[in-house]
């Protein structure tokens, strides 16, 4: 018995916000109505309505069909088990100018339009599949050659130990970091090869919400973004591309959400609170995702499919998580902060994908970036957290509440801080909000970031060091083969 309402019994073609896009064998299209909370009667009505979220209404139609539900027009609540029940008055469908009355994604979009947001996922993806062999060759390798065959370093396999150890023990500070980067990178990288096949039981996706988040001041990067990834509605009906901002910034011609100054949240502030007043808007049900973006970042067509897959055949993962690289925009412009966010790419290939694939629980955190949430994990959390790091801290309450993770075999690009301070503060922002968390992981990991000083330290000093006699001692061989492990992880 086909247990779904009558209207998800439409087809795509019978419903105005799929009038471009093909028809899906075996999708259950998006249901205009907003989803019933716990008690609630399924309400169906019996003519057009105005879809919060994403619909071709007008202003000028909508104000019609006001008009005629002030003429006392009657719909009928429907119960999925005993029918139609009662007859009730229609009331006006109030215009939110917080809200897009309709969808503007794919205003003059069609398959010739120029694509910004090119990519080339499945190369990289294929070639990171087999990476954990080449991993594990050059840091084994490397390590071996520095270690017994540098002329530069001076190890003796006499002594254990000697005057120069008190110094150098600096270096195996970081060890603990080492090993679980080691395992990450030298662990194979999971990927939908040889995993995802049609025959495979799909699981139910209503809305798959792309959703940019931004502070709205920087309108060049929100139309950049919004102008790559507006096309994507084309790609599947279930996806949704949304921009989120704050009062008093407004987007033009987009599918702009704006979070009024009125609303309010016990604990949350800044971007915590936008995504809150998001979630309240949109009442997700566990039939929603959403992929949540910062206002830099650019999703290409490839990876959107593999969000897709993950949402489908990964049914013990309630969010999941992907590689962010940093080479979208004016990389180069300020390479040295760059190349400093090169090295939380080394971070998502082994640490995290080693959470992600293997724990599947997150206990190194989570970016806040290119974060694919459930729409009951995030009504179970919540974005009222209070938290400078909200990111971090909602993958802690979704593991304290038992929701599994994943990895999504899949790469967005974003852009690095431009600037010195505004370097600095993200970083500071960073340490700051993860050391607040009450849990003992995020500390123990926050201390971790504290040894790079040491040992940075130990290393400047090891120069003049070397020069004085007493000091001057020949290292272990032992302790030069965990300082060498490390340089090469």
């Amino acid at each position: 018995m086909d247990m779904r309402t009558p209207l998800q019994q439409q087809t795509p073609q019978q419903m105005p916000y799929y009038n471009q896009l093909p028809p899906q064998s075996g999708y259950v299209p998006y249901n205009p109505v907003p989803p019933p909370q716990r008690g609630e009667t399924l309400f169906v009505p019996k003519g057009p309505t105005w879809d919060d979220a994403a619909s071709e209404t007008s202003v000028d139609e909508q104000s019609n069909l006001n008009e005629e539900n002030q003429q006392n027009q009657t719909y009928q609540p429907y119960n999925p088990q005993v029918g139609p029940v009662a007859t009730l008055e229609r009331k006006p469908l109030p215009v939110n100018p917080n809200i897009p009355s309709r969808s503007y994604a794919l205003d003059g979009i069609d398959e010739k339009s120029e694509r910004t947001n090119l990519g080339n996922t499945k190369a990289l993806m294929a070639l990171l599949a087999e990476m954990w062999i080449i991993h594990t060759t050059v840091i084994l390798g490397c390590t071996f050659l520095l270690t017994f065959y540098a002329p530069w370093n001076f190890y003796t396999d006499i002594e254990l130990w000697n005057v120069s150890c008190y110094w150098k023990l600096v270096f195996l500070l970081p060890m603990p970091y080492t090993m679980i980067c080691l395992f990450g990178l030298a662990l194979p990288f999971r990927t939908p090869k040889f995993l995802y096949h049609d025959k495979l039981k799909k699981r139910r996706c209503d809305n798959f919400y792309i959703l940019t988040v931004t502070r709205g001041n920087n309108r060049e990067t929100v139309y950049r973004s919004w102008n790559a990834h507006k096309h994507l509605e084309r790609l599947h009906p279930s996806v949704r591309v949304h921009v989120l901002t704050d009062e008093p910034f407004f987007f033009e011609n987009i599918n702009c959400y704006t979070c009024p100054k009125a609303f309010a949240t016990a604990k949350s502030k800044y971007k915590a609170r936008a995504l809150e007043w998001y979630r309240q808007t949109m009442r997700y049900t566990e039939f929603d995702w959403v992929l949540h973006l910062d206002e830099e970042s650019v999703i290409d067509d490839e990876t959107v499919r593999r969000c897709l897959e993950f949402i489908w055949y990964e049914e013990n993962c309630a969010w999941g998580q992907g590689v962010i690289l940093y080479n979208q925009y004016k990389f180069w412009n300020n390479w040295i902060f760059t190349i400093a966010d090169s090295l939380r790419v080394g971070d998502d290939l082994s640490r995290f994908q080693l959470q992600y694939t293997y724990f599947k629980r997150p206990l190194f955190g989570a970016h806040g970036s290119f974060l694919l949430n459930n729409g009951l994990v995030e009504n179970a959390i919540t974005w009222d957290l209070g938290s400078l790091t909200e990111d971090y801290e909602f993958a802690v309450a979704a593991w304290r509440r038992g929701f599994r993770c994943g990895k999504i075999a899949g790469f967005i690009r974003e852009q690095s801080p431009q600037g010195f301070m505004d370097f600095l503060k993200q970083r500071r922002r960073w340490f700051v909000g993860i050391w607040r968390l009450r849990s003992f992981l995020p500390k123990l990991w926050a201390f971790f970031w504290t040894l790079g000083l040491p040992c940075l330290a130990g290393t400047i000093a090891s120069i003049p060091l070397g020069l004085i006699p007493v000091t001057a001692s020949a290292t272990p061989r032992w302790l030069g083969l965990c300082k060498d492990l490390t340089f090469c992880v």
